[in-house]
C-alpha cells in the first residue's frame, strides 16, 4: 500500500468514527499534533483521544480536495465539518502526513478550532439588575 493509499485509509475511518480501524493504520509509536502546536504520542493515546473527539462532535468528517507529495510527507488540502453541543460547522483545514512502512507516524492538523470552541463555550450570563 502507498503513502497517499495508508492516508486514504486513515481518513475513511476517521470519517467513519472506525476508532479500531484508524488505530491499526498507525504505527506504535505515532505522532498526533493538533492545531495549537500540542504533541500527543502512541497508538494507545491517540485511540483514547479519537474516541473522545468522536463523542465531542458528532458528525466530524474530513473532506480532501487535493493532495500533494513531497520526498518525506504528503499535504492534503480541504475542510472539516462536524457539529458540537448542536452546532453544525464547517472550516478550511490542511494536514501533513508521515509515513512509515505502511502505517501513518505522523499526522499535523492546521485548522482554525473557533467554531468547534464556540460551540462548547457556555453563553455569557445576562447582566445583573
Amino acid at each position: 500500500m502507498g503513502s497517499i493509499d495508508v492516508v486514504r485509509e486513515f481518513i475513511e475511518r476517521i470519517n467513519e468514527h472506525d476508532v479500531d480501524g484508524l488505530s491499526a493504520v498507525l504505527t506504535e509509536d505515532h505522532r498526533f499534533i493538533d492545531s495549537l502546536g500540542s504533541v500527543f504520542l502512541g497508538r494507545g493515546t491517540l485511540r483514547l483521544g479519537w474516541a473522545d473527539y468522536f463523542r465531542l462532535v458528532s458528525d466530524y468528517r474530513i473532506i480532501v480536495d487535493e493532495f500533494a507529495e513531497g520526498r518525506s510527507s504528503l499535504l492534503l488540502v480541504g475542510s472539516v465539518e462536524g457539529r458540537s453541543a448542536g452546532v453544525e460547522w464547517k472550516v478550511p483545514a490542511a494536514w501533513r502526513a508521515v509515513v512509515h512502512h505502511g502505517r501513518l507516524a505522523e499526522w499535523q492538523v492546521y485548522v482554525d478550532n473557533e467554531p468547534l470552541r464556540a460551540s462548547l463555550r457556555f453563553p455569557d450570563p445576562p447582566p445583573a439588575a
